[in-house]
């Protein structure tokens, strides 16, 4: 299931940007506009969450590896849950103890990995 949402495109067309001192975290207001770029994307605890469900346990592991390539290009990392037909993906940006435009960058890029 791919996102047709054109905020969403434009997300997953930018880059992440390291968070310095100067980043402040993202108000509730704009964690909610943000929110609505993505698909089926949760505020939830200070992170935003997506859960990911597969047909196997191989799929689950080939979307996990799929994940941590993203990761590791942008320099930003999930948290995951990971179980045999189903992964969750949490964002935050532990840098300034809270969201940032790099969180949601990453869901969209995750978002695009996943063809349901």
């Amino acid at each position: 299931m791919k996102n047709e949402n054109s905020g969403a495109c434009d997300l997953a067309a930018k880059s992440c940007k390291p968070c310095e001192g100067e980043t402040s975290p993202m108000s509730e207001m704009e964690i909610r506009e943000n929110l609505k770029k993505l698909t089926g994307w949760e505020f939830n605890n200070g992170k935003i969450q997506k859960t990911y469900e597969f047909k196997s346990y191989y799929q689950t592991m080939a979307f996990v590896n799929a994940v941590a390539w993203v990761a590791h290009k942008e320099n930003h990392h999930p948290d995951l849950e990971v179980s045999y037909n189903k992964c969750r993906v949490f964002f935050s940006t532990r840098a300034i103890n809270g969201l940032s435009e790099n969180d949601f960058i990453c869901a969209s890029k995750i978002d695009a990995l996943w063809s349901g």
